[in-house]
């Protein structure tokens, strides 16, 4: 089926601005075939690029992807190497086309930890796309939310300690522009594959508000008509933000 018709459906009023993926079940899909687990990965990879195609498609403005975990580092090596290789394939092949979709690159996360050509890749390819005004891809890798939050609290406890802040001045405000997605609103929709439901250390703070939605299937068998269902009860929740009156979706 086809995008357009998978996401015919879609009340395009109603749509979240930002959309944040946890891409589950890799590993186990591999498994029920009988396959290692990197044969799923390459696979999940081929989810990833439908995913940011149908989300570009129905007019997400920001999509965040859990693309790696600063507890994934605790993986096998000869897993991680694939991953690390899988990364540089998909960014070498894709972001020519993610260029010209005028979609915007965005990498949060510990770039550090990566070897050096990764994360020249991966600057690369966020200064190239800087521009662009069409949808925000915002990759998370070697992320981790917990560490996200000390590293913005940190920098608010230096100004502290140097008399230019008093501690009774920090505000919910400030510690969430210490955070790398800053410059990008707090998703509206947070979607986990493969049945699990939990975050995963998966943008903490930035959560507090978010719908969550829990699919059952595993990340590469995901396709535009898993997403379409899931905006389709998203635009059907009521959003209160602890209050009594339900806000709409925007």
């Amino acid at each position: 089926m086809s995008n357009k018709l998978a996401l015919a459906s879609v009340d395009r009023d109603k749509l979240p601005q930002h959309l944040a993926v946890i891409m589950d079940g890799n590993g186990r899909w591999a498994s029920d075939r009988g396959m290692p687990r990197t044969f799923g990965h390459k696979q999940g990879v081929e989810a990833t690029k439908r995913l940011v195609t149908a989300a570009r498609d129905v007019g997400i403005e920001h999509l965040t992807i859990y693309g790696f975990s600063t507890e994934n580092w605790a993986r096998p090596k000869d897993e991680v190497d694939v991953l690390m290789g899988l990364l540089k394939s998909y960014f070498n092949a894709e972001i020519s086309e993610l260029h010209r979709a005028n979609i915007r690159i965005r990498v949060i996360g510990n770039k550090g930890d990566f070897s050096r050509d990764i994360a020249a890749l991966l600057d690369r390819s966020e200064t190239l796309t800087a521009q662009n005004s069409g949808m925000t891809l915002c990759v998370a890798l070697s992320y981790g939310g917990r560490n996200e939050i000390v590293a913005s609290v940190q920098s608010l406890a230096a100004r502290v300690a140097a008399g230019e802040l008093a501690a009774d001045e920090i505000t919910a405000h400030m510690v969430a522009t210490g955070l790398e997605t800053a410059d990008l609103p707090d998703p509206d929709l947070i979607i986990r594959t493969s049945g699990e439901q939990r975050l995963s250390n998966f943008l903490l703070w930035q959560a507090a508000y978010a719908e969550l939605y829990f699919d059952p299937v595993l990340w590469p068998d995901y396709s535009a008509e898993h997403l379409a269902t899931a905006l389709n009860v998203f635009a059907n929740r009521e959003r209160r933000f602890g209050g009594l009156k339900a806000q709409t979706a925007l």
